[in-house]
């Protein structure tokens, strides 16, 4: 077959890259066209993101597409974007923006969990949803805006996730994407649509969101405005698997369902695929989470806080190396014994993180770490010993039996705590690859454009397109 091209947008919650797909029929090529900041804009005691900016580099990357693709004689097949969930936009009626997205990052949610279960239990709210109780959940994030602005919900023509905002900015069509609305704990797993009731607690209704639409439906064309901006035609926008996760796990190049995945970045997110929701009093004790996969499947998981506190631990860091190997290889150098519960609100985003696991130490009767070594040692070690307690509550709720762990993510590259995994979890662990989010939005578009009609389809050119490494248990 004639080779095909799509371009992928992989935003993260600090950094973000558009990518060119090359598909030759077998497997997936694909080459980073720029790479931007995403940074937390803080304006008048709040924390935003920077919408029309990332569209910005979306636009700016188009035109490098257009670029590369004039050199081949080739032409762009589709379109794809993936985001970070919870987090919504709101649009006037004629497409402007009304105000900046807030980051879920930002305090104002504190405290939502309680002041909305005085109206609807989270007895009820768990058991329509599925979701982990987290105050940054869109749910939360949306009664906090309609307490203390209410005209900027009320006066919203649409209410879009992060995504599926900048699918509208290109295509001038509104959509919720499934796997993303998923995310906000508004969206009922068994139905899979908004629950009205839900909405109708806050004041808001589904009529304030896009239609729901599946992975790989064609939300729309670019505009004819966008099209004369970036010199592209009228190419095809796929709504793709819009939660960078949802889009990772997609990509997972394994030959069976007998294991559990560990997206691993800025979040560790550990779970499994799973047929049918997992909703019951012991997922809700542990507060584990029902989000939408492919073909609707559920991705059962807990969010655990990961590498976060290793990136913020670097600002304090003097004197130590700026290559983040050999930053992380100072674990070696260590016996500090000390663990910390990386989902403690201790690391949520405190001023320094360095004081605040020095804190934890000294009130948790641990020795405090002293050098750079000790505390690289004591994040790692704190990572996979969480990542162990999680996959035992796993395989607790679920009937899987867990003999692989597949990370995935940036986090898979570091070879140092992938060994402490595996040997805290007593089993393989498989790295790799590093680009599943990106190589699940392109398999996405591939199925939209004909290329891979099942899931099997789609895996087997995901173990054509990567490359891994497995560690082995110490023990």
């Amino acid at each position: 077959m004639e080779k095909t091209f799509h371009f992928a947008v992989d935003l993260g919650a600090t950094s973000g890259r558009t990518i060119l797909a090359t598909y030759d029929g077998s497997k997936v090529e694909m080459e980073q066209l720029s790479r931007f900041a995403n940074p937390m804009l803080p304006i008048g005691e709040h924390i935003f993101w920077n919408l029309p900016g990332l569209f910005n580099e979306i636009l700016e990357g188009l035109k490098l597409c257009r670029a590369r693709l004039e050199k081949e004689g080739a032409s762009l097949t589709s379109i794809g974007i993936d985001s970070w969930g919870c987090d919504v936009a709101y649009f006037h009626a004629n497409g402007s923006l009304a105000g900046l997205p807030y980051c879920y990052r930002d305090s104002h949610t504190q405290g939502s969990i309680e002041r909305l279960s005085e109206t609807v239990s989270k007895e009820v709210i768990y058991g329509k949803t599925g979701i982990q109780f987290m105050d940054f959940n869109t749910l939360f994030q949306l009664d906090t805006v309609r307490r203390h602005s209410p005209m900027q919900v009320e006066g919203a023509d649409k209410i879009l996730f992060v995504p599926d905002a900048l699918a509208y900015m290109l295509t001038g069509n509104a959509v919720t994407e499934r796997t993303v609305a998923s995310t906000g704990q508004i969206l009922n797993p068994y139905t899979g649509e908004l629950d009205s009731e839900l909405l109708e607690a806050i004041g808001l209704s589904a009529s304030k969101f896009g239609p729901m639409v599946n992975p790989g439906a064609v939300i729309g064309k670019l505009t004819p405005q966008i099209q004369a901006y970036t010199g592209l035609g009228d190419v095809p926008v796929v709504a793709v698997a819009g939660h960078d996760t949802a889009s990772a796990v997609i990509a997972v190049p394994t030959p069976d369902k007998e294991y559990a995945y560990l997206s691993c970045g800025t979040w560790s997110l550990l779970g499994i695929e799973s047929e049918t929701p997992i909703i019951n009093e012991k997922s809700r004790e542990y507060n584990f989470t029902n989000e939408g996969g492919l073909d609707g499947t559920i991705r059962f998981l807990k969010n655990i806080c990961g590498l976060w506190i290793f990136e913020q631990s670097r600002k304090d860091f003097k004197d130590a190396p700026a290559n983040v190997g050999e930053l992380a290889a100072l674990c070696t150098q260590s016996e500090c014994a000390s663990l910390i519960n990386p989902d403690a609100a201790d690391f949520v985003n405190p001023p320094s993180m360095t004081a605040a696991i020095a804190d934890y130490c000294r009130r948790t009767g641990q020795a405090v770490p002293e050098t750079v070594a000790d505390y690289v040692r004591v994040i790692f070690r704190s990572l996979a010993h969480r990542y162990k307690e999680i996959l035992g509550r796993l395989e607790e709720l679920s009937p899987v039996k867990v003999h692989r762990l597949h990370v995935i993510g940036g986090g898979s590259q570091n070879g140092y705590l992938m060994q402490f995994t595996a040997d805290e979890l007593g089993i393989p662990v498989v790295a790799g690859p590093t680009e599943c989010t990106a190589l699940g939005n392109v398999l996405v578009q591939l199925r939209a454009c004909g290329h891979a009609a099942t899931s099997a389809d789609m895996r087997r050119i995901a173990i054509n397109s990567t490359e891994t490494k497995t560690f082995t248990p110490n023990k």
